[in-house]
């Protein structure tokens, strides 16, 4: 996509969230417009058996290595993982 990742309401890249974190957002209205249909995939995804989904900027140069191979990442991971991420 075209912008760092999930942003909460403050503007801020929320990094990693469960499927039901995602829905939470939703819901509040957090996500809206636009990222829905993004969203919506990585949640579908997810939901029919990836591990993980990440929403990556794709204006970064290397973003995919840098999600891959860094401890930090870049964007936002979604996973079903009923564990705090």
């Amino acid at each position: 996509t075209n912008i760092a990742g999930l942003m909460d309401k403050a503007g801020n890249v929320l990094t990693g969230l469960t499927t039901a974190q995602v829905d939470a957002l939703i819901t509040d209205g957090t996500i809206y417009g636009g990222m829905l249909p993004k969203i919506r995939c990585a949640l579908d995804a997810v939901q029919g058996g990836v591990g993980s989904a990440i929403i990556v900027d794709g204006r970064v140069p290397n973003a995919i290595l840098l999600e891959i191979f860094t401890d930090t990442g870049v964007g936002t991971l979604i996973t079903n993982s009923k564990q705090d991420i």
